[in-house]
């Protein structure tokens, strides 16, 4: 069993910067790839990005390219997601999930999921 636990969200201006953290309990997370969501009020939740075991591969929704960046920390049974920039936009309960294979280049699987952790950009 693992459990996922989201912290490092918060109230912050639009053009300032958070970094999420998903700390993760179990000897598995090293083996699984991440991901990170995200589910705006009244939205359905979307993708955000994604890293494999190794952290050598990510990919990310198009909205966030270049404004956000995930990374990991095996040893630290740890996943980051570094937000730039904000925007109201970006305002979401961000989740991190981790799928049942090490890779992204299959069909996800997501095995387990956060509590989330609210971020609010405010303008």
């Amino acid at each position: 069993q693992v459990q996922l636990v989201e912290s490092g969200g918060g109230l912050v201006q639009a053009g300032g910067s958070l970094r999420l953290s998903c700390a993760a309990s179990g000897r598995t997370f090293s083996a699984s790839a991440m991901d990170w969501f995200r589910q705006a009020p009244g939205k359905e939740r979307e993708f955000v990005a994604a890293i494999s075991w190794s952290g050598i591969s990510t990919h990310y929704a198009d909205s966030v390219k270049g404004q956000f960046t995930i990374s990991r920390d095996n040893a630290k049974n740890t996943v980051y997601l570094q937000m730039n920039s904000l925007k109201p936009e970006d305002t979401a309960v961000y989740y991190c999930a981790a799928r049942n294979t090490g890779v992204l280049n299959t069909t996800p699987k997501y095995m387990y999921w956060g509590q989330g952790t609210q971020v609010t950009v405010s303008s």
